[in-house]
């Protein structure tokens, strides 16, 4: 890479970042988000191991000034399980987002391709998003067993089709670009012009798209959990948490309300940072912000 280049690619990642500083709902939502994973990952420094302290004597305790959140049916203490729990959850989004992005960017890119792939992967593709991906999640679970792993396969299978299409449509149009057909026409092979030339073209929407895995993601573990076909109980994850909250939510609300409210935080946070790149990397939402002002 030339100096030129090198100095151009700096100032259009100088430029990217100044802009989304100045989307405020944005910037906002990244401060939030960021402040929820920190509190996950530093669980065990901010709270010690009261996720899994029970104290039977202190149970349903309402929030307070010893118990923030408040305690659950076996006295362990909600804020303890939510900070802990927020592990497994948002482990769980990346590694389904990821997995989703990687598979369904390289499928994409084949489909949109080769174009004998097309019509034969699609209709894969459209069977896959014919299966409820719930319902899927649900019996794959429930027929190998909970694990990390499992979970994640389950919850990806259901995004695979989505960013399969996404990337498809990039290439059907970026295929027929000009300096696409000079490569192919250099004879660079087949594989290269992809790599190359056609997978930066699907960089921008699909870093938007894998935020809204990601925020699927995260719904979907607790939609498992709170069917109580997620995690086992003794790992808490914010699922299992609600889950275990259903039976004494008449007596104790805390013990949904506070697993809930992080939930939905979480997930609001990250589609409004999903909302700010998407107004950032899509030209034509850039565009049309500058000239509505």
């Amino acid at each position: 890479m030339s100096a030129t280049e090198r100095a151009t690619s700096s100032a259009r990642r100088t430029h990217f970042v100044e802009a989304l500083l100045a989307n405020r709902v944005a910037l906002f939502s990244g401060i939030l988000l960021l402040a929820i994973v920190l509190s996950a990952v530093l669980a065990t420094v901010i709270t010690g191991d009261d996720a899994f302290l029970i104290r039977p004597r202190q149970r349903l305790r309402p929030p307070g000034a010893e118990f923030w959140f408040g305690t659950d049916a076996l006295g362990r203490d909600v804020f303890a399980l939510v900070l802990h729990g927020g592990r497994i959850s948002l482990l769980v989004g990346l590694l389904a987002a990821l997995a989703g992005a990687t598979v369904g960017t390289a499928i994409g890119l084949l489909t949109g391709y080769f174009r004998w792939l097309d019509p034969i992967v699609m209709r894969v593709m459209d069977g896959v998003m014919a299966i409820p991906g719930i319902l899927f999640a649900v019996a794959l679970v429930s027929l190998v067993g909970p694990s990390l792993v499992t979970i994640v396969a389950a919850i990806t299978f259901a995004e695979i089709p989505r960013v399969t299409r996404l990337v498809r449509s990039v290439v059907l149009s970026v295929r027929e670009e000009s300096y696409v057909r000079a490569a192919e026409g250099l004879g660079i092979p087949p594989l290269l012009v992809l790599v190359r030339h056609i997978l930066p073209s699907c960089i921008a929407p699909l870093i938007v798209q894998t935020t809204y895995m990601f925020a699927a993601a995260i719904l979907s573990e607790a939609v498992l959990g709170f069917l109580g076909v997620g995690f086992p109980p003794d790992l808490p994850s914010w699922g299992n948490v609600l889950a275990e909250g259903r039976a004494v939510f008449q007596r104790a609300p805390w013990t949904i309300l506070a697993p809930g409210l992080f939930l939905a935080v979480t997930v609001m946070a990250v589609n409004l940072l999903g909302d700010g790149l998407r107004d950032r990397l899509d030209p034509r939402l850039s565009r049309a912000a500058k000239v509505s002002s």
